[in-house]
């Protein structure tokens, strides 16, 4: 029988995407199988995967059915469910709907124990209420997955003039996740006036959040971005190090030379000095590099280094 009203449904939809909700139901049984739950619930599932697919009038006719057949009371009645699936079942249907009226409802899962609930409260949150959306961030206790990071970055479209205190004051949050969020929050959007305090976390305790800082700082780059990366180099574990130099080698900027040099000659890590000998590359000093080469007192794993920095170069 699903696969009946699956056929069934796919018509309804396909007709009013083309022709408009006012389109004659062909089928004689669409109304007596919409007083039956499981396909007002197959309805529902159909109307938020086509909408997924589209925009403009399509994206509105879809909205209408959804008020006409009031499958709102369905998607309703899942927040109110004990099954986490299905409490995040009846948010992501109201959010793809634009049921903000569900916006107080929603709200109370933000703290919801399961990821799979609280990931799309928070979701709903902001592609209703744009950046104000993110004020759960304030006080999370839980982990933002990377995937829920992409989403929600996704659906931020532009930020209020004045959100620099909120959004620094997220920089030093207690949650690891939140701090990796805004980091890539302040990147999307150049949040110059964020920089001082995105330079405070180069001493982070958390390796992830360094290596996101200096992702961040390059995007904010000013004057001193260089020197400001330099400073506290040697203190850095190799990971982070290693994305320093990734960022001075992109700057293809001469005053680097000497520091690139440095890493080439004296680093232990192998993935640095590969990553220094393209950054003089790209300086143009590949001469100096085939000098070393062409020296017999040269380290033979030198030689390598540089050999396959310029086979990658090319």
């Amino acid at each position: 029988m699903e696969e009946i009203w699956s056929e069934v449904i796919d018509e309804k939809i396909s007709e009013t995407i083309v022709n408009g909700r006012n389109n004659k139901i062909t089928n004689p049984n669409f109304k007596k199988w919409l007083k039956n739950s499981n396909f007002r619930n197959l309805f529902l599932e159909k109307l938020v995967s086509t909408e997924n697919k589209f925009s403009g009038g399509a994206h509105q006719e879809i909205k209408q059915l959804f008020a006409d057949y009031n499958l709102k009371q369905d998607a309703l009645k899942k927040l109110k469910k004990k099954k986490s699936h299905l409490i995040a079942g009846g948010i992501q249907e109201l959010t793809s709907m634009d049921y903000s009226a569900a916006l107080p409802q929603i709200s109370d899962f933000l703290h919801h124990p399961s990821p799979q609930v609280y990931h799309e409260a928070q979701y709903a949150m902001v592609v209703f209420k744009g950046f104000e959306g993110l004020n759960f961030l304030n006080d999370f206790p839980y982990i933002i997955s990377d995937w829920q990071k992409l989403r929600l970055l996704r659906s931020i479209n532009q930020m209020p003039e004045d959100c620099t205190e909120i959004v620094n004051n997220w920089l030093h949050s207690s949650n690891s996740s939140v701090v990796i969020f805004t980091l890539k929050l302040v990147r999307k959007f150049q949040m110059l006036s964020s920089y001082q305090e995105v330079k405070k976390l180069l001493l982070h305790n958390s390796t992830e959040i360094r290596i996101q800082t200096v992702r961040s700082m390059q995007a904010l780059e000013n004057a001193s971005t260089i020197a400001d990366l330099t400073e506290n180099y040697e203190e850095q574990l190799p990971e982070v190090q290693l994305e320093i130099l990734k960022v001075m080698k992109f700057s293809n900027d001469l005053h680097c030379l000497d520091f690139f040099k440095e890493q080439l000659l004296h680093h232990t890590t192998y993935a640095i000095r590969i990553t220094a000998a393209k950054a003089l590359i790209n300086l143009g000093f590949q001469e100096y590099l085939l000098e070393i080469i062409e020296n017999e007192s040269s380290p033979e794993q030198l030689k390598k280094i540089i050999k396959h920095a310029i086979q990658e170069k090319r």
